[in-house]
Order: C-alpha cells, then sequence, then structure tokens
C-alpha cells in the first residue's frame, strides 16, 4: 500500500471511529433491554443492568463498579427467616469511614412478587426464592456507589443491599408444606435488622431505608418499623424508589395489578403484617397497595417514581392479558410509538399518581421526586442518579435532590410537567 494510501485509510477510520462514538452518545438515554415476558421484566433490576455492563477484562485491571460479596445470615434459620426454597437469606455490606462511618443505607432488593403456588415454585429456582442461585457478588453503582463523584452524600456510609427472596415484598409469614414452600419475608426483614444492628447498626446517627421496585413497596411497608429500631436521636427516613404501584384500571378494563396483589396477600398471609391503619377501613389486598399507605407512615419519606413507570405499563396497564389482539405491543416497548388516544391514558395513569400523593406531600418532612419518564427503578443505575446527562427537575439531579430532602437543606417537592415536556429523561425501550 503506498503512503498516501495509508494516510486516507488511517483517516477514514477515524473519522469512523468519532461518528461511531457520537451516536453511541446520543444513544446512551434509551436504555435498551430484553425481555421475553413481564415476569422477566420485574427480574430486570439494577444489578443486572450493571452486571452485564461490567467488560471482561484482565485480573490486573479492577472492575469499573464496586464488587461486594454476599454475606448469609446464618442466624436465620432457627428463626424460619428462610428463602421460598428453605435456604438463608443473604445481604452485601460495604462498611462505612469517616464522616460516614455510623451512617446507615439499607436498600431493598426489588424483584416484583409471586401470587401462586405455580409460579412461587418457579421461583425457587431463580435468585429471588434461593440463596442457592443469588450472585455471590453484586456490582454497588448509583446510590450504593463508594465514590463520592457518583454518590455525592452517601458514599461513605455503611451500605446494604438485602437481598429479595421471599415473594411478598419481604412482608409474608406462612408456608405450603405440599409445595415445600416458605413465606417467610417479615420474619427475613427481622432477622436482616438484627443481624444489621450487631454489626454495628445499633450505633447508627443516621439511617435511611430504601428500595426498588417490590423493594420499593417494602420500604413503605417496613418504613416505621425501621424507625422503632433507633432511639429518637437517630435521624432516620425512607425513600421508595418505583414503588409506587397504583390500583388502575388496565388497557381492557380489568385490574390486572390488584388480581395479582390479591393473590401474594392470600397466598402469603401478608394480611397479618400490614398496617392496622389501613386495615380497619379497607380489605387487605388494597392495604397492598402504596396509595392507601403513604399518607399514614408516620416517618418522613420520599417518593421517587417516574410518571410512566415503565414497569407498570408493561404489566399493570398493558400487560398481553389484557391486550390479546396485541394493539399495545409497539406504543408499551416504545411510547414513541405510540397513538394519540394511547398517549391519553398514560396522561390519566398520571393524574392518578398525582392524586395518590396529593395528601402524602402536604406534610413537610416529605420529598417527591416525579419525573414523567418512561423509567423504573432510578436509584441504583448511575445513569440516572447522579451523572453528566442523569435526569433533572429544577436543574437537581435526583441523587442532590434525595440529599437535599435527606440533610434539611432544602424542601424538595418536585413534580415534572407532562409529557413529552422532560428531555432529560432515560426512557426505557423494550424489543
Amino acid at each position: 500500500m503506498k503512503p498516501q494510501q495509508k494516510v486516507s485509510v488511517c483517516c477514514c477510520l477515524g473519522l469512523l471511529v468519532v461518528a461511531l462514538a457520537a451516536a453511541l452518545k446520543e444513544k446512551e438515554k434509551e436504555q435498551v433491554l430484553w425481555s421475553k415476558s413481564w415476569l422477566d421484566l420485574a427480574d430486570k433490576d439494577a444489578a443486572d443492568s450493571a452486571s452485564s455492563a461490567l467488560p471482561t477484562q484482565t485480573q490486573t485491571q479492577p472492575p469499573l463498579n464496586l464488587m461486594v460479596p454476599l454475606t448469609l445470615i446464618d442466624s436465620a434459620a432457627s428463626k424460619g427467616a428462610v428463602c421460598l426454597d428453605g435456604t438463608l437469606p443473604g445481604y452485601h455490606l460495604h462498611p462505612g469511614y469517616g464522616s460516614g462511618a455510623n451512617s446507615w443505607l439499607i436498600q431493598l432488593e426489588g424483584g416484583g412478587w409471586c401470587n401462586s403456588i405455580r409460579n412461587c415454585v418457579y421461583r425457587k429456582t431463580t435468585r429471588r426464592g434461593s440463596s442457592k442461585f443469588m450472585e455471590k457478588q453484586l456490582p454497588f453503582t448509583g446510590i450504593l456507589s463508594n465514590k463520592a463523584e457518583e454518590n455525592p452524600d452517601f458514599f461513605n456510609w455503611n451500605r446494604v443491599k438485602l437481598r429479595y427472596c421471599d415473594g411478598a415484598s419481604f412482608s409474608g409469614d406462612s408456608q405450603n408444606e405440599a409445595a415445600q414452600l416458605h413465606f417467610r419475608g417479615q420474619r427475613i426483614w427481622l432477622a436482616a435488622m438484627e443481624e444489621l444492628m450487631s454489626k454495628g447498626m445499633q450505633k447508627a446517627d443516621q439511617a435511611l431505608l430504601s428500595g426498588c421496585s417490590a423493594g420499593g413497596l417494602a420500604s413503605i411497608l417496613h418504613c416505621d418499623e425501621f424507625q422503632d429500631l433507633f432511639p429518637e436521636t437517630t435521624r432516620v427516613k425512607c425513600l421508595s424508589d418505583a414503588g409506587m404501584f397504583l390500583d388502575a384500571i388496565d388497557v381492557s378494563g380489568g385490574h390486572t395489578l390488584k388480581n395479582l396483589y390479591a393473590g401474594v396477600v392470600s397466598l402469603q398471609e401478608v394480611e397479618k403484617n400490614l398496617p392496622k391503619t389501613c386495615i380497619d377501613h379497607l380489605d387487605p389486598t388494597s392495604c397492598f397497595f402504596p396509595q392507601n399507605l403513604v399518607a399514614n407512615v408516620k416517618t418522613p419519606m420520599f417518593l421517587l417514581n417516574a410518571a410512566y413507570d415503565a414497569w407498570q405499563v408493561q404489566a399493570s396497564l398493558a400487560p398481553p392479558s389484557a391486550d390479546p389482539r396485541g394493539l399495545w405491543g409497539a406504543c408499551k416497548s416504545n411510547h414513541a410509538l405510540c397513538n394519540s388516544s394511547q398517549i391519553q391514558f398514560f396522561q390519566d395513569f398520571r393524574n392518578q399518581m398525582l392524586n395518590a400523593v396529593r395528601d402524602f406531600s402536604v406534610s413537610t418532612k416529605n420529598g417527591l421526586f416525579i419525573n414523567s419518564c418512561f423509567a423504573h427503578c432510578q436509584s441504583e443505575r448511575q445513569d440516572t442518579w447522579f451523572a453528566d446527562d442523569s435526569p433533572v427537575l429544577g436543574n437537581r439531579a435526583i441523587a442532590l435532590s434525595v440529599g437535599d430532602w435527606y440533610f434539611d437543606r432544602l424542601p424538595v417537592k418536585a413534580i415534572d410537567c407532562a409529557y413529552p415536556c422532560d428531555n432529560t429523561c432515560h426512557n426505557l425501550m423494550f424489543k
């Protein structure tokens, strides 16, 4: 090859690389998940995203994210606090240091629910029902990151991810001997808290209970219990990320999520662990919905939610069972393909969410960040929690908004204008 040809080829390659880099940058905000079914979607949490994003590296190079090992709770078995298959529950703990040495962040893992013997038996064969299948280490990103530039307010706290293996948002307490199923979410919660208190959490001067998706519902259900663990001098607050599941009408006029919750509550005998303030005037299934709980939580709470929650769009509003002809298939996979009546259906859902948090938002102790995105679980993903192009409301990223509220720097009641006004969203699309 002649010298000038070499130069020409190199220039072309260089331009190609630059063009590809620009294209990739442009696509960063459109996160693509592959989903065989809505049950798979319930399983696609931040841990999946982060671990699948890890590049293959030689052993001499450190991983991009902090990897934290799994610890099983040995004392849990004697308390009957076990996963669906009877194995020990577990958690991942990264110790705090410096100014965060006596501060604790507990993140409750999400991952859907199981509402029948059949799907709870299936769940036993996954990490959502057995510690045998749990990852031995998980990446800590977003609100769990140990880097100040990624997690400015909580990076040096004791940070814990409590694994989810009961299928009822850490709230059931029953069993099915014939199917060898243990529904012991409430006992797992209690055993985990006892273990963490013994690891130093009893000395906490600050504590935050958070959770994503089904874990976000759990953080609402257990918020006041969490506060009761500590003396009044400890600052205790709760964060629910993508946990505002609504008792909404689906595209066929039915109640897909309410039917699912009815199975969970009945099968796992959740009623005994639901707040009495709700049970006294509503049925148990209604009391599993956050819209009937949040206004009565005494502990300060922050609700972080996408107004067009991607999981609810897929699994509650337009699941295959409610859309047998597939008329919503394209729209629910990519909101850009929705027609005007479908967009209006989503706007009505947003209005229902805003109505559901109205009483909650009146309290000065509470915080809100509801952005008009098609997203789900924004606190564990680094790109949505705190990054150069992460979602903002009022020019404040989610991480800064949560920090402002937690430390009483500023009141935070951030509610976005309706779609499509927000150009900072990291929308989820499904193929």
